[in-house]
């Protein structure tokens, strides 16, 4: 499995838009992609323009190639795109260890 790591810093004052689009998003775009596993979402306490969005898909090609690749990575950016004060870093990772 494979961790996707994006970390969005959004427009002040958006946030229950932003949260109520990014879960619209996932559930409507991201969640029928080919390779998806799951999500989470999380909002910074000492900045809450800051959010940490976890994609766990099968391979990493499910997620570079697969679904940017397609249509769906349209639509997903003009969901959540009009919030972001700017570029979202996206990383990706390989699980090490975990605990129960």
């Amino acid at each position: 499995m494979i961790l996707e790591l994006a970390d969005f810093s959004i427009h002040p004052g958006q946030n229950a838009a932003f949260e109520e689009a990014i879960q619209r998003g996932l559930s409507t775009v991201i969640s029928k992609a080919k390779g998806f596993e799951g999500f989470k979402v999380n909002r910074g306490i000492e900045n809450p323009q800051r959010y940490i969005l976890q994609i766990f898909w099968t391979t990493l090609e499910n997620h570079t190639v697969d679904f940017r690749g397609s249509p769906a990575f349209a639509e997903w950016r003009a969901i959540v795109g009009p919030f972001f004060a700017s570029a979202p870093v996206v990383e990706h990772f390989d699980l090490v260890a975990k605990s129960k």
